[in-house]
């Protein structure tokens, strides 16, 4: 527990002490198209930073989440953390789902991946935690027949505000069209600390919320309590047991100097 309470109070400070703003407003580019660079990997069963089975990759200047060395998928959950906190930005992300689910992947991470906001760090996580603290801004896929929005909201270990009212469900359905076969498609979203979050997909603002804050299951060790507004945090990529791939992941630093 004091482990995960440092790295916390490094986070925060590190927000609420941050002068740096991208230079006249350019956009920072968080995957080089290169390399993993910058990124830590945090998958559970697996030590901070241990890739199990190749799992996050890049080829042809793609981020790619793959299954190639799986036999089958036993609840390995995968994260890759950007190295640095943000609280105020606008994130824009591409990406698209491919192929095939692993082997005994849970039926519901069909086509299933995303981005999670305020995230606590990688290093923070538990062994054999499944998804880290965060706003989950959640992507499907469709399968060719039924409706599955994508750019909706999941919350693990927090809760959101909608219209006024506290939603402790886990998630919440956008109001986004369904992205069949493996298109890519272009997602946004515009995160201002803890006052307001807008998810946009190709376009469209689906999805906004307020007040991002701690609640519901935690982590044990977990150190800030329910109610606990989220200011800012890390942001992740997820591994849940489909192929998906990412090509842009870039950010426009809206923090004050």
């Amino acid at each position: 527990m004091k482990k995960i309470l440092i790295l916390f109070v490094i986070a925060f400070v590190v927000l609420s002490c941050k002068t740096k703003k991208s230079e006249n407003g350019e956009w920072i580019q968080l995957f080089n198209g290169k390399d993993l660079t910058g990124w830590d990997i945090k998958i559970k069963g697996s030590a901070l930073n241990e890739n199990y089975k190749n799992t996050f990759r890049v080829e042809d200047g793609v981020m790619k989440v793959c299954y190639d060395e799986y036999e089958k998928f036993n609840n390995e959950y995968g994260h890759i953390f950007y190295k640095e906190p943000f609280s105020h930005y606008k994130l824009r992300i591409e990406y698209r789902f491919t192929g095939e689910q692993t082997p005994e992947g849970p039926s519901w991470a069909f086509r299933n991946s995303g981005v999670m906001l305020h995230s606590q760090s990688a290093a923070s996580m538990n062994f054999d935690q499944d998804f880290p603290v965060s706003i989950e801004a959640q992507f499907l896929g469709g399968d060719g027949v039924s409706e599955r929005p994508t750019g909706n909201v999941c919350t693990p270990g927090t809760n959101i505000v909608m219209n006024g009212e506290l939603i402790t469900q886990h998630c919440t359905n956008s109001s986004s069209k369904t992205y069949h076969g493996d298109v890519w498609v272009h997602a946004e979203f515009v995160v201002l600390g803890d006052s307001i979050i807008h998810h946009i997909i190709e376009g469209d603002t689906v999805l906004t919320y307020t007040k991002p804050q701690i609640g519901g299951d935690l982590p044990e060790g977990f150190p800030l309590p329910e109610g606990t507004l989220l200011k800012g945090g890390y942001l992740c990529l997820q591994a849940e047991s489909h192929p998906v791939e990412f090509r842009k992941v870039e950010l426009l630093d809206l923090s004050k100097k």
